[in-house]
């Protein structure tokens, strides 16, 4: 019987095991992810990168790219509705990036990138976006090309098995699969059937990645028993808890769910702060932290009231002053 925790291959790129960071819009950046492979995460991929921006030369969108230094295999995904541009976008990320994994998204919902011909339009129209995949398998020569989708633009346009053939048929080396529509967004339900059914669809050709819905170790273990899945892929249930990859990885190997203890996640939430600000400058990386230590936070007794001084949060003594008095109340109350 095979192991619900196993190693995977991409292409020609092995991965120790199957528990995967999705890119996260405006949270995947080079601090989160380095504090999830440390919390476990066996594979990791960047927030989406425009490659029309890339081609343009934008410094900023080459930021997002940079690679942590736990990241020993990683992923950068890019966006874009014209292959000729895709395959210049990948050829810039090879150069400068020198990823192990090149990823597209056919998937994001969000108008501003569907009018650009990306995203979820690529998921509604098969050959677009085997044109695009095939150049960008052209242009990434050895270095694999993987694709994620929808599962279609609404409940009457399903076309999860055509995208998913489509990109296969160009090289695509694995396929992954956020089964919610364009028009869900990120509501309702995803329908894991739809996921069941394409690992069904590609017979072992290529691997398949399940999206949607996965927030505990128990969802990780269903989505891999129930659809056969080859990984499984945290998005919002990583979002101030990089912890999910502890606990599912032990899980997964013993059925045991381990407790991390409080102090512990502050301290941790301190160490994404400290490589945000190496990244970013403090103004920036204590703006952008409120959200995420307001996550780090939650379930801990008394946050809540917390919770209202980290959002006006500037620097990092600011932070150091909040945690001081959330840990001395959750202290306070154990006693």
């Amino acid at each position: 019987m095979k192991q619900l925790y196993h190693p995977v291959k991409i292409g020609s790129v092995d991965i120790g095991g199957n528990l995967f960071l999705a890119p996260v819009a405006g949270y995947s950046d080079r601090a989160f992810r380095s504090i999830c492979r440390s919390c476990g995460a066996d594979f990791t991929y960047t927030e989406m990168v425009s490659a029309e921006a890339l081609v343009r030369g934008s410094e900023k969108t080459a930021e997002l790219m940079k690679r942590a230094e736990n990241e020993s295999v990683y992923a950068v995904q890019i966006f874009g509705g014209n292959p000729e541009t895709i395959a210049e976008a990948v050829k810039i990320v090879k150069k400068n990036a020198f990823p192990d994994v090149i990823d597209i998204n056919a998937g994001c919902p969000v108008p501003k990138i569907i009018k650009s011909g990306s995203g979820s339009a690529l998921t509604k129209e098969p050959d677009k976006l085997f044109q695009i995949v095939k150049a960008a398998a052209a242009a990434a020569e050895e270095t694999p090309v993987t694709v994620k989708i929808r599962s279609g633009w609404d409940n009457a346009h399903l076309t999860w098995k055509e995208a998913a053939l489509a990109a296969e048929e160009a090289g695509a080396s694995a396929i992954t699969l956020h089964a919610r529509t364009k028009a869900q967004g990120y509501e309702g339900k995803a329908d894991w059937n739809l996921l069941r059914l394409l690992v069904e669809t590609l017979k072992g050709r290529i691997p398949v990645f399940g999206s949607g819905d996965v927030f505990t170790p128990q969802d990780a273990k269903r989505m891999l028993e129930e659809t056969g899945c080859d990984a499984v892929m945290f998005a919002r249930g990583a979002m101030g808890n990089p912890f999910v990859f502890t606990k599912t990885k032990a899980f997964l190997q013993g059925g045991e769910i381990p407790v991390i203890p409080v102090e512990f996640r502050m301290k941790t939430a301190f160490q994404e702060l400290h490589m945000l600000i190496a990244d970013k400058g403090e103004a920036v990386a204590c703006r952008e932290m409120r959200k995420r230590f307001c996550c780090y936070s939650k379930g801990i007794p008394g946050a809540a009231v917390i919770r209202q001084s980290i959002v006006a949060a500037k620097t990092e003594k600011d932070y150091e002053i909040v945690v001081d008095k959330l840990l001395s109340a959750f202290i306070a109350e154990k006693e």
